[in-house]
């Protein structure tokens, strides 16, 4: 296993976080801590089996073995302590195009969906781009972190007919890994107006040592008929490339009519190279896991150390996981467009703006510190030369 600590040049690679600065009208300077991708090698073993693959020389359209859906399974079962059947498990080449399928099986135009911003951009896309009404049942700050409000999630539910909620799990970009307590706070009132959840769980891996993440329907038996889990090894293992997914449906019939129109889109598989990371991510990925996230932690911890010693005026959200942090910036007094013109020409720094995870995100910022340490203290460095050049000028 390589240290984390080593950088790689990403560059003139096609990678779209480190070589989309012209695509994005981005300086080409500025460090790419935005979009989630990790800047580690990915493990050995995925690399070693990626290599077998290709050396057959032949690529043609290929089908998950028996041994694909057992390293899932057994993924799930030592991670997530959710016992998981075979034909629960279905292919898609990625969550996105997972949720959208949920969004046009179990919805009709004019339907309407819940989402909790501020949270993933493509999940409100999913909603207002397929013709349906959004609904919002906004996280709340408290304590230096977020909640639900439970009340409100119900009204708004009940008030607008609901039909199906999108549940980020854990919470991207906020970074809260939700207790039993709130998950089932939710289902049961899901269950209590029959709206069904689509539980995005791409970031189910990447909680911080000493945190434990729930999958929703691993709590009770009785949320089956009402969710569908969106998985991905991608996030985890750092093989968003390779556009592999797998979305579990416990209920056949539900199972039945995703998969209906996931085949009708042509969706329903994946390629070849990806199947075999994923299974190799899965049946050897635990050592790897434990270690990305124990480093991952020290890089939040000295982010959240840097900034409260250096620059007070920025806060960093609590949060149990992700390699993505979420920075509160409103002391600054910058409008939204102000901050993403401070970040990029006076702390040249690429990172995800608030405002595009919802209104909710307005003053905001994501930063992916999945990246060698030695990157993020020059980041953090720009950052502060950035912010006291500022605050000097005022």
């Amino acid at each position: 296993m390589k240290s984390f600590a080593e950088v790689i040049n990403r560059r003139h690679t096609g990678s779209t976080k480190w070589d989309g600065h012209a695509l994005m009208g981005v300086p080409p300077e500025a460090i790419p801590l935005w979009v989630a991708d990790m800047d580690f090698p990915v493990m050995p073993e995925v690399t070693a089996a990626i290599n077998r693959r290709t050396a057959h020389e032949i690529y043609g359209y290929s089908l998950p073995a028996d041994s694909y859906f057992e390293s899932i399974q057994g993924w799930m079962l030592r991670r997530h302590h959710w016992a998981t059947e075979k034909e629960w498990i279905l292919t898609v080449p990625g969550v996105v195009p997972a949720i959208n399928i949920a969004v046009n099986a179990f919805t009709n135009p004019g339907d309407a969906v819940l989402i909790q911003p501020p949270v993933y951009p493509p999940f409100a896309n999913s909603v207002l781009g397929n013709g349906r009404k959004l609904i919002k049942n906004s996280l709340i700050p408290e304590g230096g972190g977020y909640v639900i409000d439970l009340q409100d999630f119900e009204t708004r539910i009940k008030a607008n007919a609901v039909k199906l909620f999108i549940l980020c799990s854990p919470h991207n970009p906020v970074g809260r890994v939700w207790t039993p307590e709130e998950l089932k706070g939710m289902a049961d009132i899901c269950r209590k107006y029959d709206v069904l959840i689509v539980d995005d769980e791409i970031h189910h891996d990447l909680v911080f040592p000493g945190v434990r993440h729930y999958p929703l329907p691993a709590l009770d038996a009785a949320y089956w008929e009402h969710t569908i889990v969106c998985t991905a090894p991608s996030k985890s293992f750092n093989i968003a490339g390779l556009q592999t997914s797998n979305v579990f449906i416990a209920d056949a019939r539900l199972r039945e009519q995703y998969f209906i129109l996931a085949r009708c889109w042509g969706v329903s598989k994946v390629n070849a190279i990806g199947l075999v990371a994923c299974e190799a991510a899965y049946t050897y990925g635990d050592e790897w896991m434990d270690a990305v996230m124990a480093y991952v932690a020290a890089n939040a911890d000295y982010v959240r150390e840097f900034i409260a010693e250096n620059i007070p005026a920025i806060k960093v959200t609590k949060s149990q996981g992700l390699f993505l942090l979420w920075l509160d910036c409103n002391a600054l007094g910058l409008s939204p467009r102000e901050l993403e013109s401070f970040f990029l020409k006076k702390a040249s720094l690429w990172l995800n703006q608030g405002y595009t995870f919802g209104d909710e995100g307005s003053g905001y910022v994501r930063l992916n510190i999945a990246c060698p340490r030695s990157l993020l203290v020059k980041a953090m460095e720009q950052l502060k030369a950035a912010v006291d050049g500022s605050l000097r000028k005022d």
